[in-house]
């Protein structure tokens, strides 16, 4: 196990450098500047969208744009949120929460561009059906020279939708708030217990297709993210005098980086800060990554720029509301300080300390939900991969892979998953990022003429 995680460490390292970081944040920035910041200038109208204000069940599509969202969100919206921020934090301190805004910020307008193209260039699978996401979009978009770039993304986004990283931490919520506590050993055969649950409730979901993970996702999102923002809000009435000192740290820190541990990437300590910042904001909403441009490519509509729109709300719920949230909650009650944990457990002594005695309870319903909803729409990615790859009457085979990975998630240490998440997700922005960039002029063309039919229909 140690040699398994020394390896996906050097994996995790020399995917993300400063290449990386150039090509996600420098060129989230030039398609932000492209757009002329249409993500914050019309904010408002993304949420009319998301609304169902402009829905016509006779577009194009599979489900709405709210499913579509709600689709993408139960996937970002999971470990990233609970795990990834304690982790970040553990690590380096405070100041990676701002890093991480950064990445949602610029993040908003990689989601606009990603998505909005995932409507405009879908392709067709062998089935016949109407499919979206980068592997479409490079092959209708830039050409069959291009193709290369669609097989990279669809063989890495094969590794990255294994839901190793929630099942992992799921695993170790259970372990950590369930049965230790009640004096039940943890072992091989409990961990092996907690899988084969988790792949009976995948498998039975899963085999529904994309129909029914929408709207089992577009239940369970909104109801998660009431119930995690109302518990925190009670963390922070609690702490409530601490809330503004921390949320001034938060900036502080960001440009210290006193607090980091392990090796500095590049650029001294204070570039290894902003790495890990960018790199768990990436985890959490996926900017960039790929995923979601999968997920919004099923919408019913045949305005590639509404999609877009309300694609880029993603980064907006999940990091600047919900990752903030989770920091918060582990700040103002100083466990970031006081113990060694970190993952789901360091955000379980975060609410065992406000709320004694159920507090962890309440989390680990919270960690169910949000890993369970993240295990529908990972597999659904996957499967849209393998389709691409080899065929849509083999993409079943897809299943068996992913309840391996379940069964190996749960009996593999935090660390070694992490960084082989990390890693493939590197390797999927390359070519999701490259082709939006080589065709962010032509998003730009469709932004003006969207607005022009918007005026003229007065909607």
């Amino acid at each position: 196990m140690e040699q398994l995680n020394a390896i996906s460490e050097k994996f995790s390292s020399l995917a993300w450098g400063i290449p990386l970081l150039v090509l996600l944040i420098g060129g989230g920035l030039y398609l932000l500047v492209a757009s002329r910041f249409l993500p914050f200038r019309l904010f408002g109208h993304a949420i009319q969208v998301l609304r169902g204000k402009y829905d016509d069940p006779n577009d194009p599509g599979e489900i709405s744009h709210f499913k579509a969202l709600t689709t993408a969100l139960s996937s970002t919206i999971g470990m990233g949120n609970i795990a990834g921020v304690a982790l970040a934090i553990s690590v380096g301190g405070p100041g990676a929460m701002f890093w991480m805004w950064i990445s949602a910020i610029v993040g908003m307008s990689t989601k606009f561009f990603t998505s909005t193209l995932a409507i405009m260039y879908r392709g067709k699978d062998t089935n016949g059906d109407l499919q979206g996401g980068p592997m479409y979009f490079i092959t209708e978009g830039l050409g069959k020279n291009w193709k290369f770039l669609a097989v990279m993304f669809s063989v890495f986004g094969m590794l990255g939708a294994l839901p190793v990283v929630n099942v992992n931490q799921l695993k170790q919520a259970v372990n950590d708030i369930i049965l230790i506590p009640n004096g039940i050993e943890v072992s091989l055969n409990t961990n092996l217990i907690i899988a084969a649950v988790l792949v009976i409730l995948t498998t039975v979901v899963i085999l529904g297709g994309l129909k029914r993970i929408s709207t089992i996702a577009s239940k369970m999102v909104p109801s998660m993210v009431i119930l995690y923002f109302v518990l925190v809000l009670i963390i922070l009435g609690i702490n409530y005098a601490d809330v503004p000192k921390y949320i001034a740290l938060i900036f502080t820190d960001a440009f210290e980086a006193n607090f980091i541990k392990g090796d500095a990437v590049f650029g001294g300590m204070l570039g290894a800060l902003i790495l890990l910042g960018i790199k768990r904001g990436a985890f959490s909403n996926e900017a960039g990554i790929g995923t979601a441009p999968m997920a919004h490519g099923a919408a019913k509509t045949d305005e590639p720029v509404r999609e877009g729109l309300v694609a880029m709300l993603g980064p907006v719920i999940d990091t600047l509301i919900v990752c903030t949230l989770t920091a918060l909650a582990i700040l103002v009650t100083g466990v970031w300080e006081t113990t060694s944990n970190n993952g789901v457990t360091l955000t379980a002594s975060a609410f065992q300390d406000a709320m004694p005695g159920f507090g962890q309870y309440l989390l680990m319903i919270c960690v169910f939900i949000f890993s369970i909803s993240s295990l529908f729409s990972y597999a659904y990615y996957g499967t849209k991969c393998m389709s691409f790859l080899i065929g849509a009457k083999r993409k079943h085979y897809y299943n068996y892979l992913y309840i391996l990975s379940i069964i190996l998630a749960a009996t593999t240490p935090f660390s070694t998953m992490i960084n082989f998440i990390d890693g493939i997700f590197a390797f999927m922005a390359i070519p999701t990022m490259l082709a939006t960039i080589l065709m962010a002029p032509r998003v730009v063309k469709e932004i003006k003429a969207y607005r022009k039919r918007l005026k003229s229909t007065k909607l």
